[in-house]
């Protein structure tokens, strides 16, 4: 098949190299001419483990290229899919579809023979229905199919979980965009992976309502920890305790500071915008949004009690700054609460991140190392804020020498408190006595 990705974003190349990988026949496609020219030259725009060595052997086997202008791909496309951004708009926290309508605009006008457009971005209910009048307004006479399928990749495991999906959704009731959307994802056939084709509006309100209950999941835990703190109890084995139970499951179920990232952030805020738009208000989600945002507020008070309130002229480590490992995504990130709220309080902060490239640019006077025990030279204590797999195994003598005090506070509970007071730290995590 000949598939045109319209943008080189996350889910867009991904997908698109997921595809190529396939054996389909992919061109991405980005107006920005400095990011589609380091593409050409192997350099990706994103850290994903894996995907400069996918990138590298599709280009090289000819099925995957990368270009600024958008006419021969779309014209020639099976299957255009639109993967732009949809941020959360300013001041109403409804989802900015203008890159949607934009790319829905130019594929009208460059679509040629029967089409599929494929909206992969994430998109409030309704927006299929919305490309389909702008497509037809622009091309009445065209022959064409709009559907929906959402995206569910996980950054730092977005190629194992595009390869192997739980499941693959389709909101379309057109039979010929289902046979194209059949032969699209028939490598996976082969693993037995469940296409879940529905209506487009039901496709489209999976993906929110997946987000939703993933966060929401989150945000119980985390509420949990605060009661097991209180009354002495222990989240993790709280947590294992009710994960075995098959109706709960066990991910999602790790306390810390609150999540972040790309998706539940903007996710959640659009799903309770387009609710109440509906007159269908969700106060779970709603709830979740509030206590999800004071929780992220509230971990620099941690650290404050942890080394005794006052923080002025106090040193701290950061280890840890992007939303979660294996990716250099910064939206949303826990840090950028905790790292202002610790200056606020007068503390110098000194931090390291293996990919927090973009911290350096979204945080100001931080002082930024080269590797963890830079970071935790000299401070009065030392915050873990992201649980990379290198902060899991670090040499705790050499920390504790290092450390003004041995301090350490872990938002992500990566080490177990007796061992850490065996040591000599004083310890503290997120809802263990």
């Amino acid at each position: 098949m000949r598939v045109a990705m319209i943008g080189t974003g996350y889910v867009g190349l991904v997908s698109g190299a997921c595809f190529a990988d396939f054996g389909h026949t992919v061109c991405c496609i980005d107006k920005d001419a400095g990011k589609i020219e380091r593409l050409h030259q192997n350099i990706m725009p994103i850290y994903e483990p894996g995907l400069d060595d996918l990138v590298a052997r599709n280009v090289k086997a000819g099925r995957l290229s990368f270009a600024t202008e958008a006419r021969e791909a779309v014209k020639n496309a099976d299957a255009v899919f639109i993967a732009v951004g949809t941020p959360s708009r300013r001041g109403d926290g409804h989802a900015d579809l203008s890159y949607v309508y934009a790319a829905a605009e130019e594929i009208a006008e460059l679509m040629d023979g029967f089409t599929v457009i494929v909206t992969k971005s994430t998109v409030p209910v309704g927006t299929g229905d919305e490309i389909e009048k702008i497509v037809r307004a622009k091309r009445p006479d065209a022959d064409f199919a709009v559907v929906s399928n959402p995206e569910f990749l996980r950054e730092g495991a977005a190629i194992d979980d595009f390869k192997r999906p739980d499941r693959v959704v389709v909101g379309t009731d057109n039979e010929k965009a289902r046979g194209v959307m059949n032969e699209l994802y028939r490598p996976l056939f082969l693993n037995e992976t469940p296409m879940v084709f529905t209506g487009r509006r039901t496709s489209e309100l999976i993906k929110y309502a997946a987000n939703a209950f993933l966060a929401l999941k989150i945000t119980f835990i985390n509420e949990v920890a605060d009661l097991c703190e209180a009354v002495g109890a222990d989240v993790q084995q709280v947590a294992k305790g009710i994960g075995l139970d098959n109706r709960i499951g066990s991910k999602f179920l790790n306390a810390g500071p609150g999540y972040g990232g790309s998706c539940f952030p903007k996710d959640t805020l659009a799903l309770v915008r387009t609710a109440t738009d509906a007159g269908s208000p969700v106060q779970l989600i709603e709830t979740t949004v509030k206590v999800n945002d004071e929780r992220k507020k509230a971990m620099a008070g941690r650290v404050a009690g942890a080394v005794g309130e006052d923080l002025k002229g106090k040193v701290i480590g950061v280890l840890g700054l992007t939303f979660k490992p294996n990716t250099d995504d910064m939206r949303d990130a826990p840090s950028l609460d905790i790292v202002p709220a610790l200056q606020a309080m007068g503390a110098t902060v000194q931090a390291y991140d293996p990919e927090g490239h973009e911290a350096r640019h979204m945080l100001k006077d931080v002082d930024f190392k080269d590797d963890a025990y830079d970071a935790v030279e000299g401070a009065d204590a030392v915050v873990i804020i992201t649980e990379w797999d290198q902060f899991r195994a670090l040499d705790l003598d050499r920390m504790k020498l290092l450390m003004k005090s041995p301090t350490v506070v872990d938002l992500r509970n990566i080490y177990r408190p007796d061992d850490m007071r065996t040591r000599g730290f004083k310890y503290s995590s997120i809802g263990r006595a």
